[in-house]
This record gives structure tokens, sequence and C-alpha cells, in this order.
């Protein structure tokens, strides 16, 4: 589809963390839904949770929506035409030093830091009944820590590439197997804010289920 309006002339697929088989992408127009992203930080109060919506056209993601309600966070993007937060553009900066941008105050970018050990790492390394696995992801998780400034723990993907579109987190890093429902909406904002996603392969692919 040239543009987002033509789609909805075509027939549309849903996908949804909730759903019971196993998610297939075609190349329908489809939308995939995680409806509480961050679900344990929910429970417990914590305000780092989201919802996400996401719409891909012959496989690829189009447009992302994520919402956190409390903290009043809506970053929105649509291939071509930009990433924003709060109706605020969010892009790649050429501005370097500590003249860095702040939320609702001036403009909000992609970090441009390209040294690790100035990094603000965000890193879930996330708990497995397989203990091999598990020493495997801390293992992976403590060469992160050992070059980075200093490590963040968010509890939900999504609100983590988000932060790292908006500049706020320089690198975000998931140890474990992602799904297509949390990365659909973020990987439309990070990439039309200037960012990229990968896998541990090199891979840019935004569904490989593989670590991200």
């Amino acid at each position: 589809c040239r543009s987002t309006n033509k789609c909805f002339t075509l027939p549309h697929r849903l996908i949804g963390e909730e759903s019971v088989s196993e998610p297939v992408l075609t190349d329908a127009p489809t939308w995939i839904i995680d409806p509480i992203d961050g679900t344990t930080n929910f429970i417990h109060g914590f305000p780092l949770t989201c919802i996400s919506i996401g719409l891909t056209v012959n496989r690829e993601p189009v447009l992302g929506v994520v919402y956190n309600p409390i903290l009043e966070h809506m970053f929105t993007a649509r291939k071509g035409q930009g990433a924003f937060l709060n109706s605020r553009r969010i892009h790649v900066s050429n501005v370097t030093g500590r003249e860095r941008a702040f939320l609702n105050s001036r403009r909000i970018h992609v970090s441009d830091v390209t040294d690790m050990s100035k990094a603000l790492v965000g890193l879930e390394v996330p708990t497995t009944q397989r203990p091999s696995t598990f020493e495997m992801r801390v293992k992976r998780g403590r060469a992160i820590e050992q070059v980075a400034r200093e490590i963040r723990g968010l509890g939900s993907i999504v609100i983590g590439l988000c932060f790292v579109a908006m500049g706020g987190l320089d690198v975000y890093q998931y140890e474990g197997g992602i799904h297509c429902w949390d990365v659909a909406a973020a990987s439309v904002i990070l990439l039309e804010a200037g960012g990229f996603i990968t896998d541990p392969r090199g891979t840019d692919t935004w569904a490989s289920r593989m670590p991200l």
C-alpha cells in the first residue's frame, strides 16, 4: 500500500498477544496489538507500562502507536512520515556534547552517543526454567554492563525501544526471545526517529524471535 488509507480497502487481519494460535504474518494488512506491555509493572503500579498497536503491510511495519496512560506519553509513527511523542517530532540529532533535549521543553531525539562507555543502556534479562539459558543471558548482560556507563531495567520492551527513540536511552537490549507484538509498533517509531533494530546475528529484522 502506498498509503495507510488505501490499506483500509483491503481485508485486514488481527494478531494479539492474547491470540490462542501461533501468529503467522502474511502480506495482508495486519494489526498487531499488545493490550498491556509491561504486565508485571502494571500489576505492581510501576508506571512503565503501555498499549501497543502496530500495522504491517507486506509483512513490514508501516504504522505504530504506543500509549502510556500513566505518564500520558503518546508515541506515534508512520513509515516515511517521522516519529512523534505527544505531537512533538522525535528524530536523530546532530547536536553533540551536553546540548541534549528534554521532554516537553525542547526537541527530543535519538541519542548521539557512539561510545559505549558513555551509554545509558536498557537491559532486560528475563527469567527462564532452563538454568543454562539463564546463565547464558546473564553472561551476555554482564558483558554489556562491563562496557556501558550504567544499566537500567524497565520491564517493557515497547517502552525501552520508545525511550531509545526519544533519546532517553542510548541502547536497549532484551535477552529473551521477542514476539511480533513486542516490536511491531515500537520498531516503526524507532526507525522513523533515526534508530535501528537488530538481533545478535546483525540482522535488521523486527520479528526474528531472537534476543534484541
